[in-house]
């Protein structure tokens, strides 16, 4: 499984840094999550890291 930014991004940037294989890059106008990339930080944290830090809860589970 995978995350999805929405649209609701604010481009704050709060989940780039917190991705820990590097699936988050910035968009044109939002960050996107790399759907192949994306582990969920199984392994790494005990949810996605991503979730946890997004203020205004943009990024989905798909």
């Amino acid at each position: 499984m995978a995350h999805r930014i929405t649209d609701e991004c604010t481009y704050c940037a709060a989940c780039e840094p917190e991705c820990p294989v590097s699936a988050i890059s910035a968009g044109d106008s939002i960050y996107v999550i790399d759907e192949n990339v994306c582990v969920d930080c199984i392994g790494y944290h005990d949810e996605p890291a991503c979730v946890a830090v997004c203020p205004v809860d943009c990024i989905i589970k798909v």
